[in-house]
């Protein structure tokens, strides 16, 4: 997940979703996650106080700061580079378990009042971000 003052994401040149000031979340589903998991992520991000208050502290979630969330499936995440040069993805969920898992993800974070934008699950997709401070934290359920 990283903070952002700008993101949009294109699938084949036209934009499919765009934010403001907010979050952008790359999403991997791994073999063996479930509902109960992205339902439980949704809520830690739409909480979690990465959002600087007036003394510039971490102290405002993206609910807090009114900001927008980017969510964008990449199955890259999941890669193993443990042996040899090329990555492995074997333990990625396959699209079929995956895609279900990503939507209720984006429907649970909607549901904590975030309000989303995603890109398209499986698509080739272009992501054009503006890191705000930069900000990146990587999550696990």
């Amino acid at each position: 997940m990283q903070r952002v003052t700008r993101a949009e994401v294109r699938v084949e040149g036209r934009v499919s979703g765009e934010i403001g000031h907010g979050l952008v979340i790359l999403l991997g589903v791994a073999r063996g996650d479930g509902e109960a998991e992205a339902v439980r992520l949704a809520g830690k991000i739409a909480r979690l106080r990465v959002f600087g208050n007036d003394a510039g502290r971490f102290d405002l979630s993206v609910l807090d700061a009114g900001g927008w969330a980017l969510v964008v499936s990449q199955f890259t995440l999941i890669a193993d580079t443990e042996r040899g040069n090329r990555p492995s993805f074997g333990d990625a969920a396959p699209p079929e378990a995956a895609e279900p898992l990503y939507e209720c993800f984006c429907a649970a974070l909607r549901a904590e009042g975030v309000r989303v934008e995603t890109g398209v699950f499986g698509a080739r997709m272009e992501l054009e971000l503006v890191n705000d401070g930069p900000v990146t934290i990587a999550l696990d359920t």
